[in-house]
C-alpha cells in the first residue's frame, strides 16, 4: 500500500525501508535506545512496516506486530524531528489504522509515555482493565 500527500509518502513496502536511518532514530528513543542493530533488523523482518518519506529520505516509521485477525501492537512509531509539527504523526496513525490488512481486529495497544494525545484522538484508551494484563520484560533484550 501506497499513501500520497504531496510530497510525503507512506509506503508498506519494506524494500524502501533506510535501516540506518531507522537504526539512527531508535538509539535517541528513549524506548529503545539499548537496541542492537541486529533486533531492529530482525524485528522489522517480522513486522508490518510503514516508512515515511518526503521524496526519497525517510522521515518517519512504525511497525505494527499482527496475527491479521486479532491482535495487533504498534511500535516504533516516530517522525524525524525536523518534520514534526505538520500533522504527519497524525496522518502516519491514519494511515496505519486504514490498512486493509489490519481492518477487523479485536484488539490494538501500544505503550507509550509522552503520546497520548497523539493516539487518544484514534480511539486508544487506558487499559480498561489492568489487573488482567500481565508483562515479562526484560530491560536488557
Amino acid at each position: 500500500m501506497e499513501y500520497k500527500k504531496g510530497n510525503f509518502t507512506i509506503s508498506d513496502d519494506v524494500s524502501r525501508l533506510k535501516i540506518d536511518t531507522i537504526c539512527d532514530f531508535l538509539a535517541r528513543a528513549y524506548w529503545a535506545n539499548q537496541r542492537k542493530r541486529p533486533t531492529i533488523e530482525r524485528s522489522i523482518r517480522h513486522s508490518l512496516n510503514f516508512g515515511m518519506y518526503d521524496g526519497e529520505i525517510q522521515i518517519g516509521f512504525a511497525r505494527v506486530v499482527t496475527d491479521y485477525a486479532v491482535f495487533a501492537y504498534l511500535c516504533d512509531v516516530f517522525i524525524h524531528e525536523d518534520y514534526r509539527g505538520q500533522s504527519l504523526g497524525k496522518w502516519l496513525m491514519e494511515s496505519i489504522l486504514a490498512h486493509p490488512d489490519l481492518q477487523g481486529l479485536r484488539r490494538w495497544s501500544l505503550v507509550t509515555r509522552d503520546a497520548h494525545g497523539l493516539y487518544s484522538q484514534f480511539g486508544f484508551t487506558e487499559l480498561s482493565d489492568p489487573p488482567r494484563w500481565m508483562e515479562k520484560f526484560d530491560i536488557t533484550a
